[in-house]
């Protein structure tokens, strides 16, 4: 019982430091725009998202950058992803991919939620 005692606190007072260190916005559920959109991360869901598009219509689609994105932040993320591809004729071409993504301790789970040519 003490254990398990000692190990609630242990885990609420994490949780108090880590809302206190995160900005109050954070978690409000605005899209905010990615300042940093070289950032690795970004790059690996772009190649996702034409990776998973092309999966589902086989039309030969390549990643080339993420162009620009936004990120929404609530219990996971969700980012709209403006991405440049080369569809089959060599064109460059922008879509804008919407990923959801939450990371857990030992997996990470993503689901492509739409994936359209940029207006």
């Amino acid at each position: 019982m003490r254990m398990s005692l000692f190990f609630f606190l242990l885990v609420a007072g994490a949780t108090v430091l880590d809302a206190a260190a995160m900005p109050s916005t954070a978690l409000d559920g605005k899209w905010q725009p990615i300042s940093n959109i070289t950032d690795p991360h970004l790059k690996d869901l772009g190649e996702w998202a034409v990776a998973e598009h092309t999966k589902v219509y086989n039309d030969g689609l390549r990643f080339s950058k993420v162009v620009s994105g936004e990120v929404q932040i609530v219990a996971v993320l969700n980012y709209r992803l403006v991405v440049d591809a080369l569809p089959l004729d060599g064109k460059d071409t922008m879509y804008e991919a919407e990923v959801f993504e939450q990371d857990w301790p030992t997996s990470t789970t993503r689901k492509l939620v739409s994936f359209d040519p940029a207006n």
